[in-house]
């Protein structure tokens, strides 16, 4: 059997490159090489190299993002996504992929576009009827009323960047003189912020992948973290949190967030693992987010997930391959 050339691209321009080299560590580990040549490529800004153990860095020709190496072409038979935020979660890389015609893993352009964009992504699902916390976005340079917040939302609140993930620039308000640093925190990491109420509940993740010929809706992870809320130490820190797969809720509702998640990966149009996080509260879903590009790491929740349903991460990362090459 021929071995394809996969690409596994890290990296990228937001705080959460180091979340993603995490993430390709890991996916390099366990991709199956029996099946597959496996090439971890480092995306920052416009410097693209294929990293090699033991070797220099090779440039990537960005007009058919190939290299040459001892004066060979390689060429890639898929892009494994492992960027978390820009550019690889937002839709500019898979727009590029898209316009050179190179399969890639994940969520097409569209929808890792509007799936990026939190509010974009929340008024999206307001009209299939899904729950989630009451709030308001807000972009740099209006003005925000922190009385009439309080007087909305009550307290504790929630400050957020729009478009972020690993909870960077996210705070857990409790009075209104912490509203504008945390507001300064969260516009660090864009131009636009969420404030939301916050809903005392159970947080759950619930990792899915669906194909044409599988789906796959892996158990779903209770989250506890040992700080305020599960924000990046908590994420990151041995110890700081505990996530218990499978959830200790009732199997009814265990049905009721894979069977949200199934629905929510349909109607946002998903390709690839993703993972949707809910708070349980008065036997009520509400909808967190939705990460289209899930960590991979060996502490991350969807790798766990795998786990405790029996399978080997090698052969669901050949899975969404695969079906990333058929699909294109």
């Amino acid at each position: 059997m021929n071995k394809k050339n996969i690409a596994i691209v890290a990296g990228g321009d937001s705080s959460e490159a180091v979340i993603s080299f995490k993430s390709a560590q890991q996916i390099a580990e366990v991709i199956d090489r029996d099946r597959y040549n496996a090439y971890t490529i480092f995306i920052k800004g416009t410097d693209w190299t294929v990293k090699q153990e033991g070797k220099a860095d090779i440039a990537i020709d960005k007009n058919d993002f190939t290299f040459v190496e001892d004066g060979a072409k390689t060429t890639f038979d898929c892009v494994l996504m492992m960027i978390h935020g820009t550019p690889g979660e937002n839709g500019i890389l898979q727009a590029y992929f898209d316009l050179i015609r190179l399969p890639y893993t994940g969520c097409r352009t569209f929808t890792s576009a509007l799936t990026f964009d939190k509010y974009a992504t929340k008024k999206y699902l307001e009209g299939e009827g899904v729950d989630m916390a009451r709030g308001f976005m807000f972009r740099k340079g209006q003005q925000v009323d922190a009385d009439a917040l309080v007087e909305e939302l009550g307290l504790p609140m929630f400050v957020k960047p729009n478009a972020s993930g690993s909870s960077f620039g996210v705070t857990k308000v409790k009075s209104v003189e912490q509203l504008q640093g945390a507001i300064d925190a969260a516009f660090t990491e864009g131009d636009a912020i969420l404030i939301e109420e916050s809903i005392n509940g159970i947080e759950l993740g619930n990792g899915l992948i669906k194909t044409p010929s599988k789906a796959l809706v892996f158990p779903v992870t209770e989250i506890v973290p040992k700080t305020e809320f599960f924000d990046f130490e908590a994420k990151y820190t041995s110890g700081m949190s505990e996530e218990i797969t499978p959830a200790r809720i009732p199997e009814e509702v265990t049905e009721r967030v894979q069977e949200l998640s199934s629905h929510i990966y349909d109607v946002l149009g998903c390709r690839g693992i993703v993972r949707v996080d809910y708070i349980y509260s008065n036997d009520k879903l509400y909808f967190i987010e939705i990460n289209t590009i899930p960590g991979m790491s060996q502490a991350s929740i969807v790798p766990q997930q795998v786990r405790t349903m029996g399978l080997e991460l090698r052969d669901v990362l050949t899975l969404e391959i695969e079906d990333a090459i058929e699909r294109f």
